[in-house]
């Protein structure tokens, strides 16, 4: 087994096609057929059908397709960190929810590149499941995230409660979770806050998981939303958003999850941590 054998055949998964995949791949179709035989023939199972149409996988394909997706991962990570430019003493992989890049991964990386330029940053931006993948296979060292995951590898710990403030684009007096309302999903803890501040059935007929989906969709169509503060008061203070009077401020908790054998060799690391929350 090679790397551009485990290529060739996610690519031929990706594009259903032998054809296709060669394209992409700068190759002849018979250069990606005879690298799919050898897979094949070293796994000892059918990865596709291959067929005139295209090609599927099979049940021993799909199982095998996510170990080779993280074999590629994991080679690319050991070649970045292995390879670190000349000058530079290590490399920090983070884990990132993507509502956390504003402030909470801005100030992290800030930091670093002030107080510790010697330290490579590479930040992976994802959602839940993908952050608990990350963690498990070793691509990421840290994570800033909503929910830790289990394991002894891990360690965790709470930096910050993160306030979410319900925001209108009209100056309102009261929360109105009628026409305009958009449900931002901020997760299972909000979901429950929620339900408790406002027991009746919300109308809203726009649910976003997204704070900056939630945020761009507001300033261009008006409208009203839970969102996180930190989000927000650039806003208010421009006069774009107002903060509902009498809504109840809910509150979302941001952990950070550290590899602990890795994290504990690193000097900078608990300043660049204080820095990060608000």
């Amino acid at each position: 087994m090679n790397l551009e054998e485990l290529r060739t055949f996610l690519e031929v998964v990706e594009t259903g096609s032998l054809v296709t995949a060669a394209k992409r791949l700068n190759v002849t179709p018979s250069t990606v057929s005879a690298r799919i035989s050898g897979l094949e023939e070293e796994i000892g199972q059918k990865l596709l059908h291959r067929n005139k149409s295209g090609a599927e996988l099979t049940s021993p394909g799909f199982k095998f397709k996510r170990y080779a997706e993280v074999m590629l991962q994991l080679w690319g990570q050991a070649r970045y960190e292995v390879s670190l430019p000349r000058g530079f003493e290590g490399v920090c992989n983070v884990g990132l929810d993507f509502d956390l890049w504003p402030g909470v991964g801005q100030r992290f990386l800030e930091h670093l590149r002030s107080h510790a330029p010697g330290i490579a940053v590479a930040l992976w931006p994802g959602e839940q499941r993908m952050i608990d993948r990350w963690l498990e296979i070793g691509l990421v060292d840290i994570a800033f995230c909503h929910a830790p995951p289990a394991g002894e590898r891990f360690t965790s710990r709470v930096l910050f409660d993160d306030e979410l403030v319900m925001v209108s684009t009209r100056n309102a007096s009261a929360p109105d979770l009628s026409a305009g309302y958009v449900y931002v999903d901020h997760g299972d803890a909000f979901r429950r806050q929620h339900a408790a501040a406002f027991p009746g059935d919300v109308t809203s007929a726009l649910t976003i998981a997204s704070s900056d989906w939630a945020l761009g969709h507001l300033l261009r169509n008006g409208g009203s939303g839970y969102l996180p503060r930190r989000h927000v008061m650039d806003a208010v203070r421009d006069g774009q958003l107002h903060l509902v009077e009498g809504a109840p401020v809910l509150s979302r908790r941001v952990y950070l999850v550290e590899t602990a054998q890795t994290v504990k060799a690193w000097d900078w690391y608990e300043t660049a941590v204080a820095a990060s929350a608000p």
